[in-house]
């Protein structure tokens, strides 16, 4: 059975299965939803675990001989198992021999990081699926982060005004952790309720954390508040520009090949291309992302960082005042979309 996280709760209400699969990128509620497992399993009689790390070298066999040998100290135990995405060809072997035949009185939890599209369709992924239950972790799209923090704040005995709960979106998007300890933070200072944005600044600090393929989705996307944002944030946390030229001149070479795109950012893909005039305009992007690598290595004058915001901004169809980038970016006539 494959489920949803929010579905979860529900499902361990109505019964134990003897094998749980969590997987996702984001930690904080892979983390939530194996002790939401632990914590059932616990209730049911499991009362001992047995934590194994599947990191390199790690012998999958040992899985077998636990769940077939006898616990000294309960009839009922947890395996909990923590692996990457990639569990090789013994550990896919193991899983599906496993699928067949699970261990009595014994629980097998494996958490692991995101499990690709192609994973899905091998045998030890089908095995797992009918013989237990596969929670698949999605992040929290910024979209959605002001009600998913509204329900922890609600939670933890809080409540914010509007205006107050878009400021703590903005500066822990990327971020769960700091999330949760932000709202930790907010209920120690015991603020007038609703909390306003004024008193939310004064206690919050800006821990959002962005990478270069987030801001890059961002720019296809459109979402100039957001680049512009993103961008501040890299340049702050002091990633080098380079690597955000690298994430944006790989996504666009990608467009203009014959690579598969996802079915989920089809429509993203072709509103940006419509928007900057398909390849020519691509060609154009890439050419400017040249002369912003020549400005980071100190070959012309100007800022990268600035011309790399602008660039991008534009990309989202921005209009924008002029100023001194160093770069004339953007002026081909076949991209006349993006002008100012």
């Amino acid at each position: 059975m494959e489920l949803r996280v929010a579905d979860l709760t529900r499902e361990l209400a109505r019964g134990l299965a003897p094998i749980y699969l969590v997987s996702g990128d984001e930690l904080l509620l892979v983390q939530e939803a194996c002790d939401a497992i632990v914590a059932a399993a616990r209730g049911a009689g499991f009362s001992e675990r047995l934590v194994l790390h599947a990191d390199s070298g790690f012998n999958w066999n040992d899985v077998l001989q636990e769940s077939a040998s006898l616990s000294l100290f309960s009839e009922r135990r947890i395996i909990d198992v923590r692996a990457s995405a990639a569990f090789g060809r013994e550990g896919s072997e193991v899983l599906v021999q496993y699928a067949r035949q699970p261990g009595a009185d014994t629980l097998l939890l494996i958490r692991s990081g995101r499990i690709e599209a192609k994973q899905r369709s091998t045998a030890w992924y089908k095995a797992l699926a009918q013989a237990g239950v596969l929670v698949t972790v999605w992040p929290i799209a910024a979209g959605e982060l002001p009600k998913w923090l509204e329900g922890r704040l609600q939670k933890a005995g809080l409540r914010c005004s509007r205006d107050a709960l878009q400021a703590l979106a903005q500066r822990v998007e990327g971020n769960l952790l700091a999330a949760v300890q932000e709202i930790e933070k907010l209920k120690l200072h015991e603020l007038p309720q609703p909390i306003g944005l004024a008193d939310l600044l004064a206690v919050l600090e800006d821990a959002a954390h962005y990478d270069t393929f987030e801001l890059i989705d961002s720019a296809l996307a459109g979402d100039a508040a957001r680049v512009a944002r993103m961008v501040a944030n890299l340049h702050q946390e002091g990633v080098a520009v380079f690597a955000v030229l690298g994430a944006l001149t790989t996504q666009l070479r990608r467009l203009t090949g014959n690579e598969r795109i996802a079915p989920q950012r089809q429509r993203l893909v072709a509103d940006f291309q419509r928007r900057i005039g398909a390849r020519r305009g691509i060609d154009v992007v890439l050419a400017t992302c040249a002369l912003i690598d020549a400005q980071g290595k100190g070959e012309i004058p100007g800022d990268p960082w600035r011309s790399l915001e602008e660039l991008l901004l534009r990309l989202c169809g921005a209009r924008l005042l002029p100023r001194t980038t160093g770069l004339n970016l953007l002026r081909a006539r076949p991209v006349t979309r993006l002008h100012s």
